[in-house]
């Protein structure tokens, strides 16, 4: 039975922040990492690259064993934990191990979860989730022709293009009336949408898939329509929930991921959590959610980290705020904070930019002189300075017009005086 200072289960983006966070105060405590995958630590984002080609599997990694010897860390991998004993501060693995602790990060992500429809369980469909989900792609895109994807997602739309560039015809259906409609409104989601279908991919949104049959090595798929659509393979890209199956009776709070205050502790003494796995304040009203994107899981790693070790800089969890960078077809796009925001409430003011024929879109949110979104396809804008100005409630009231004429210079001054 192996004890460890540190014991963070996880070894992704936010694990990886909180040991940082870790060694920078205490150089001599032990570390554990522990990852159900037989590789070393690395970003889920790069993995549609992966079955393109332009990556190479042995070019992902985030960390290599001497930066991982170098932090003093024990490293385990192909390691899955099956079972949390707060009481006992220790953990159960699949292979009958022990494993004890002193503080423990919880950090294990989301996994992909598969739709309620008829067949799709037995269609061998794929999902993309890990590297291993990413090489096998990458090996039946070398002789697959044709594919659908469930789902216009980022999961969804990074695999159909990299599938595309692999020289795969791509389907994808979309059971919402746009792509992308978690991160983008109607007129940004549309500009997108042009590209995929300029590159000849075909997007059915507003459809409802009611069947999924396989036979001979093919998918066939129903849609409610009438019609059907046929594919060498079939990718499920329709959504992801928070992994925790192993917190079953450890009395843990959990919600729709685990439940965290604003310096990442749990409902348990010694256990914190992180990343895709937890649920969090939001920045917007303060309900806890889970907002799984690769800022927020290194934010809430280095909080839990510094909490864990009681550094003294220690500044709580301000809120989740929605940020996401996109980037397709040599074309780049994003969205930070309530992109989702009524525009008919009180005190909301737009300013908008559409120039379909150059594929360019900019949206402005404000609420109460303050800006609270912002999107764009094809912008100058700088998202980093414009989630600071979100994040940091900036107050607009005497130079929006000016702001909104020249969002991207204006910006800088604005962060300038903040920063100085």
């Amino acid at each position: 039975m192996s004890h460890s200072n540190y014991l963070i289960i996880g070894s992704s983006h936010a694990a990886l922040s909180a040991l940082e966070a870790i060694r920078i105060q205490d150089t001599e405590g032990s570390i554990t990492l522990v990852t159900q995958e037989d590789t070393l630590p690395y970003s889920p984002t790069i993995l549609p690259y992966v079955i393109s080609g332009q990556i190479d599997p042995e070019q992902i990694f985030l960390r290599d064993a001497e930066a991982l010897d170098r932090h003093r860390v024990t490293f385990k991998k192909g390691a899955r934990v099956v079972a949390v004993d707060p009481a006992n501060h220790s953990v159960s693995m699949d292979s009958g191990e022990t494993l004890k602790y002193e503080k423990m990060l919880l950090a294990t992500g989301a996994e992909p979860t598969l739709p309620p429809i008829p067949g799709v369980k037995d269609a061998s469909c794929h999902v993309l989730r890990t590297l291993g989900d990413a090489v096998r792609l990458q090996s039946i895109a070398q002789k697959a022709k044709s594919a659908i994807i469930l789902g216009a997602g980022l999961i969804g739309m990074h695999a159909a293009e990299n599938l595309a560039k692999a020289g795969v015809q791509i389907a994808i259906v979309e059971a919402l009336p746009r792509v992308l409609p978690g991160y983008f409104d109607e007129q940004a989601a549309g500009l997108v949408q042009q590209v995929f279908t300029e590159h000849g991919i075909k997007i059915l949104t507003g459809s409802t898939v009611t069947h999924v049959t396989a036979s001979n090595g093919t998918c066939t798929v129903s849609l409610e329509s009438g019609g059907e659509l046929s594919g060498d393979l079939l990718l499920v890209a329709t959504g992801v929930r928070a992994r925790m199956d192993y917190l079953a009776g450890s009395g843990i709070d959990i919600g729709e991921g685990i439940v965290v205050d604003d310096t990442m502790r749990t409902s348990s003494r010694d256990i914190w959590a992180a990343g895709d796995v937890a649920e969090a304040r939001s920045f917007f009203g303060g309900k806890k959610r889970v907002n799984a994107n690769l800022p927020n899981a290194v934010e809430q790693g280095r909080i839990a980290g510094m909490d864990m070790v009681g550094d003294s800089a220690l500044k709580p969890f301000t809120g989740g705020i929605a940020r996401n960078a996109y980037h397709f077809f040599g074309h780049r796009a994003f969205s930070v904070g309530l992109v989702g925001r009524a525009e008919s409430a009180g005190g909301i003011e737009v300013d908008q930019v559409f120039l379909p024929s150059s594929v360019q879109y900019q949206k402005m949110v404000f609420e109460d002189d303050r800006l609270v979104a912002v999107s764009g396809v094809n912008t100058m804008l700088d998202p980093g300075i414009m989630y600071e100005l979100v994040r940091q409630r900036v107050d607009l009231s005497e130079v929006k017009a000016r702001f909104a004429a020249g969002p991207l210079q204006m910006g800088r001054i604005l962060m300038s005086k903040i920063w100085g």
